[in-house]
């Protein structure tokens, strides 16, 4: 069960794309598991991807197929990963998108395939060939919730976000989706990620758009500190929306469109938090005070890895001796635990690196019950801060990841 408000919104059209699916059954039954988008030519595209060693076939094929040119087509199958797979899953890969650009007259390196679901299995070919036309004879502007959930795999709910904004009086749209419930620890982006806009922005802005907002949205969550082989980000700029092309960060509707954008990716990362297999409560650790950037992202990964934390706030228990033994040992240099300030919301359980004199356990009880809640961390040693966002480790993790297969 999701933890806060996950209901889909209205899901605006973006001008430029469109988007069909099928039932391929490549892991299930009488259910979407294959998703196409077709992108208006000329539409400039950028993607990040996992940083894992062992990233799965289609990542290699997508990150080759972008170095080429700007994509018309991305295809999505949920169920296989497509990883651990060896040569054979390089080549379905690339038959994949070979079919792919038969039926739709592009040429392949327009085609960018991606896959999700179990590791080291081979992708039932033909059926997933077999289900490339009924996903392109299905292609309409208005299915962003059909595909949303065509990705979904251990996901109890879709995941999407859609915002209208305006440049110059004209009026445009930025809607996304995106997909993650475990092994989720990205080191680029999320498990997969669509975002597309109809606003007017060069390929290299493209680029740093995405990269610049992954950073705090999409890489700043975990669920149990797992990175997947399949980690994939894409954003999509059709143009198609009318007006002159965005060529430099000193334009004033760059600073638009990246607030815009980084609401859409805090919304889309939170949404799988949220989702988080088993989760009952969704967590944000904010840690100030450090010295760096690096060392507050530590902390605050250190804490919100730590199976100890996560258990003891899925009982509501409030041990905080737990998230001081997690700060500790997150490798912080001289660290000054006399200078270590620690808040449940509000109530300061740690003061000057022992417990705070006015804190109580029906205090610490009370804020570890709710649902949602934030670990303060002050590290009394500079000005520099960051968030990172989980969720608790319940019993029903392990039954999910046990069960993953079967």
């Amino acid at each position: 069960m999701a933890v806060g408000d996950v209901s889909m919104p209205q899901m605006h059209v973006v001008k430029g794309v469109k988007i069909g699916s099928a039932e391929a059954y490549v892991r299930y039954q009488n259910r979407r598991d294959l998703v196409i988008f077709e992108l208006a030519a000329g539409s400039n595209v950028a993607g990040v991807f996992t940083q894992n060693a062992f990233c799965a076939a289609p990542v290699h094929v997508s990150k080759a197929h972008l170095q080429v040119g700007n994509p018309r087509y991305l295809v999505i199958n949920t169920g296989n990963a497509n990883a651990g797979t060896g040569p054979t899953g390089m080549a379905n890969a690339e038959a994949t998108c070979a079919k792919l650009a038969e039926l739709a007259g592009v040429q392949a390196a327009e085609v960018l395939p991606f896959s999700t679901g179990v590791i080291g299995e081979q992708l039932p070919m033909e059926r997933l060939l077999s289900g490339l036309q009924p996903a392109l004879d299905s292609l309409r502007d208005d299915a962003w919730v059909d595909a949303a959930t065509g990705i979904m795999t251990t996901d109890t709910t879709p995941k999407g976000a859609s915002e209208q904004f305006e440049l110059d009086g004209a009026t445009y749209t930025m809607t996304g989706i995106s997909k993650g419930a475990g092994m989720i620890r990205p080191n680029m982006a999320t498990m997969l990620g669509y975002v597309a806009t109809d606003a007017p922005i060069s390929r290299e802005l493209v680029q740093q758009l995405l990269t610049e907002t992954v950073n705090v949205s999409f890489n700043r969550i975990t669920i149990d500190g797992d990175t997947s082989t399949n980690d994939s980000c894409i954003l999509i700029a059709t143009g198609q929306g009318g007006g002159a092309e965005i060529t430099s960060t000193e334009d004033p509707r760059y600073a638009v469109v990246l607030d815009v954008l980084m609401r859409t990716m805090k919304r889309l990362a939170q949404l799988i938090v949220r989702d988080g297999e088993g989760a009952t409560k969704f967590i944000t650790v904010a840690v100030e005070g450090g010295a760096n950037i690096q060392e507050c992202c530590d902390v605050a990964y250190s804490i919100a890895h730590s199976p100890l934390v996560k258990t003891a706030i899925f009982a509501s228990d409030p041990n905080w001796g737990r998230i001081l033994a997690a700060i500790g040992y997150a490798g912080v240099p001289n660290l000054d635990v006399a200078k270590i300030q620690v808040w449940l919301d509000d109530v300061q359980i740690c003061k000057d690196g022992g417990a705070a004199a006015d804190y109580t356990e029906a205090a610490g009880a009370g804020v570890m019950a709710q649902a949602e809640m934030t670990i303060r961390v002050d590290l009394g040693r500079g000005t520099a801060k960051d968030t990172v966002y989980t969720c608790d480790l319940s019993y029903d993790y392990v039954k999910i990841n046990a069960d993953y297969r079967s």
